[in-house]
């Protein structure tokens, strides 16, 4: 997703409440630059939000020792690994994250048919093979119906216009992947990282989700040493439709209790 759908509602809710926020593209998709367009690198996604700490830090009335994360979905089992590595955060927040890509494979591979499963892994290979010889991505759909060759046919994956984009105001979001992410995913597991996170960490799980997962974020943010989990009622955009209220109340708590001015 891109920065406008997947924050709009919270970034409004944090800036009423006093707080200010920087909303970011990874590069290659949204707004950022880089070519080719839709491909989902790691290290690179890791890289960005670094960049963004450090320029968040030199905004005018900005404290660089209370800066927060958040993130959701995909984003937010970055902040697990963005976190351990900056000490001087003041919290995080991880909302709905896909902390361990090793356990949500095999669930995400039971939601496709056989076909759907094989015509994905295909595509894959081929957009992988392809980018060696500098050929245009070969891209796939972020999400589909079962049966449909898309990057993730979870039961709640289709929820995401509505939850994100009812009004269909962003017309620019492209919702497509490369596919080479299926290649990739599985090997994904920023929730071991975990116990080097240093600061106050929040984890928003959804109980219902059939995406990321709530029991995988659960484990992860055991072995935090700071962190707390709320649990919500609903599927993985649930934050974004019948449990946004308490979302942002629980998220906006643990932020005024941890970015509160320190008192000399």
């Amino acid at each position: 997703m891109t920065k406008e759908p997947a924050t709009d509602q919270f970034a409004a809710r944090f800036h009423e409440a006093g707080f200010a926020v920087l909303a970011f593209d990874h590069r290659r998709f949204g707004a950022s630059g880089g070519t080719p367009r839709q491909i989902v690198r790691f290290d690179e996604q890791i890289a960005d939000w670094r960049a963004a700490i450090e320029c968040a830090a030199t905004l005018p009335d900005v404290d660089p020792d209370r800066i927060a994360l958040w993130g959701f979905s995909l984003a937010g089992g970055h902040v697990f690994r963005v976190a351990a590595d900056h000490p001087r955060l003041a919290c995080a927040i991880a909302q709905t994250p896909l902390v361990d890509g090793r356990a949500v494979a095999p669930h995400a591979l039971r939601s496709m048919t056989p076909g759907a499963a094989l015509r994905l892994f295909g595509r894959g290979v081929v957009d992988a093979l392809g980018s060696l010889v500098g050929r245009p991505p070969l891209l796939v759909p972020t999400a589909g119906a079962r049966g449909s060759v898309a990057s993730l046919t979870t039961p709640d994956a289709l929820d995401g216009d509505r939850a994100l984009d009812p009004g269909r105001r962003h017309t620019g979001w492209e919702q497509t992947v490369a596919a080479r992410i299926v290649l990739r995913l599985g090997g994904y597991r920023p929730g071991r990282h975990a116990s080097r996170i240093r600061c106050p960490l929040l984890v928003v799980v959804c109980d219902q989700d059939r995406s990321a997962l709530p029991a995988p974020a659960v484990r992860a943010a055991g072995a935090a040493p700071a962190a707390e989990v709320v649990h919500l009622t609903g599927r993985h955009y649930a934050p974004f439709l019948e449990s946004h209220e308490q979302a942002v109340a629980a998220e906006l708590s643990f932020l005024e209790k941890h970015l509160a001015p320190r008192v000399p």
